[in-house]
């Protein structure tokens, strides 16, 4: 058993994400009853009003934060040591940055980047140089983890925003998420602070088989040298998944490691009048750091999407990597 510490960071400030304005169905998470009555009969058993808050809090608590349970809980078993959760802001208000005082001890990180735009989470210089000097360790492995970006039209004049937005949302199919749902500010923030920026570009369906498990994903293995891929077919089948758009440096300093096919049957989404594939998960090269960092969609630690299997052998090489020096 290989006694690695774990810590997975949830970059949301929880009053910023729990004190959005109800009347307001952009760019926020749901609250717990708006998720009862979307999914109905899912989510039936939280329905009991005094036992469990009904508000965006409670959609956090009770529907978000249990989706990375099962990969807690394996990775608690396998290295025989409980892994470290934090939140970067909580109820309270007291934020708790990525600092090297949280990292000592951490040779594996897990950036869940769920905060949306709105709350403004940014990683500040101190943030940006523990992680550089936590990747300054042949062993250390970071994943960074932003989630979709669905509905951004800035760019495009005011007569085509409205088509847009309806284009990308037929596109996912997904009737519970809002035109507009913008995630990973901390994330991207940590990455251009690196050097490396990257952008989570749209909310793309990916293919699945005909019996609705995920297709299989599209590897290059000769990059894969911490064999974090060894028996991994699949990923998820997460109806809204970004495509890792590399900017600037990040080209030449960021692999593709593995891509996902888009749905052919899903409706026309302006990304696919181009690609067939979305690039989901990104690796640094080997003379980026001296440790390795990956970016992947957050999902890719849930369990609440679809192949679990393949994410578990995903999971279990990531904690038992073998130790580098």
């Amino acid at each position: 058993m290989i006694k690695r510490q774990v810590l997975v960071y949830y970059a949301w400030s929880r009053p910023g994400e729990s004190g959005a304005p109800l009347h307001v169905i952009e760019d926020r998470f749901p609250a717990l009853f708006e998720s009862r009555r979307m999914g109905f009969p899912r989510f039936q058993e939280f329905s009991d009003v005094r036992q469990f808050d009904q508000s965006i809090a409670g959609f956090l608590d009770h529907i978000m934060k249990p989706n990375f349970t099962a990969f807690v809980d394996l990775a608690a078993a396998l290295t025989g040591q409980s892994v470290r959760e934090i939140e970067r802001v909580t109820d309270d208000g007291t934020l708790t940055p990525l600092d090297a005082r949280i990292l000592t001890g951490v040779d594996t990180l897990i950036v869940i980047s769920f905060d949306s735009l709105t709350t403004a989470q940014t990683a500040g210089s101190a943030e940006i140089e523990a992680l550089r000097t936590f990747l300054g360790q042949p062993d250390h492995l970071a994943f960074i983890c932003p989630h979709h970006d669905i509905g951004d039209v800035t760019d495009l004049p005011e007569s085509e925003q409205l088509q847009r937005q309806i284009a990308e949302f037929q596109h996912h199919g997904d009737t519970t998420i809002p035109p507009r749902q913008r995630f990973g500010g901390f994330a991207r923030s940590l990455l251009a602070g690196l050097g490396i920026p990257v952008e989570n570009r749209f909310g793309l369906r990916p293919a699945t088989e005909a019996d609705g498990s995920p297709a299989p994903i599209e590897t290059d293995t000769a990059l894969d040298r911490l064999g974090i891929l060894q028996r991994v077919s699949t990923f998820n089948r997460h109806a809204h998944l970004p495509q890792l758009e590399r900017l600037g440096e990040a080209v030449d300093k960021l692999d593709v490691l593995a891509r996902q096919r888009v749905d052919p049957n899903a409706p026309p989404h302006p990304f696919t009048l181009e690609r067939a594939t979305f690039d989901a998960l990104l690796q640094s090269r080997p003379d980026t750091f001296i440790g390795s960092l990956l970016v992947s969609d957050t999902t890719l630690w849930s369990s609440t999407a679809g192949g679990v299997d393949s994410l578990r052998e995903l999971w279990t090489n990531v904690v038992q990597r073998r130790l580098r020096s």
